[in-house]
């Protein structure tokens, strides 16, 4: 069974509901799924002063893990046009992996959050992938078959290079769109981790 691992970081939520949709589309597709995220790097008086969320529930990863999974998609809200400084800080604890050629033909994918319609959506996924493309995995995005990324009826998240959510100040949640992109890529990549697969067996 294809092994995917949906790693993020998420202040607010947003980025923990849009790896749970992702989640569900790599089960949809036949994948043993896990959700984990990275460790936070902020203070915990200043993560309590801003109404961070705290109550996740899913496991802290360890940067070795990686090398069990078959695809790993990361979720990362954006900073000025990057990720954020928790994932990149775990990514950057990825060296013994690079040196061991451990992640080199597995399938990387990302997905966003940003606080507007032009906050760096497209800027922080393919940030990432330069990071995971030096790891050796081969990327996937969110190809055109998902319709929703061509709707000019409502404000919404998504490209070509993954899904993504607008946040807003913070009061707005994805919306059904935004989950079904996530969905949507997370069965892409599982589809395409299991095809991956059985050319090589």
């Amino acid at each position: 069974m294809t092994r995917v691992l949906v790693l993020y970081y998420s202040s607010y939520g947003h980025i923990e509901k849009m790896a749970e949709a992702v989640a569900v589309g790599a089960r949809e597709a036949g994948a043993d799924v896990d959700i984990k995220r990275v460790p936070e790097l902020v203070p915990e008086a200043i993560i309590r002063k801003a109404g961070y969320k705290l109550n996740q529930a899913a496991l802290i990863a360890q940067p070795a893990e990686l090398a069990d999974y078959d695809a790993i998609v990361i979720g990362t809200p954006t900073r000025f046009g990057n990720m954020a400084s928790q994932m990149k800080n775990f990514l950057d604890q990825t060296g013994s992996l690079w040196t061991q050629n451990k992640l080199v033909g597995k399938v990387g994918s990302v997905f966003t959050s940003t606080g507007s319609q032009h906050g760096g959506q497209e800027s922080t996924i393919l940030a990432t992938h330069v990071v995971l493309l030096h790891l050796g995995l081969m990327i996937v995005g969110l190809p055109y078959t998902f319709k929703g990324q061509m709707r000019m009826d409502e404000v919404t998240g998504a490209s070509p290079y993954g899904a993504s959510t607008l946040a807003g100040e913070g009061e707005r949640q994805p919306s059904a769109n935004e989950l079904d992109a996530a969905a949507f890529q997370g069965r892409h990549v599982a589809e395409t981790a299991a095809a991956l697969l059985r050319g090589r067996a």
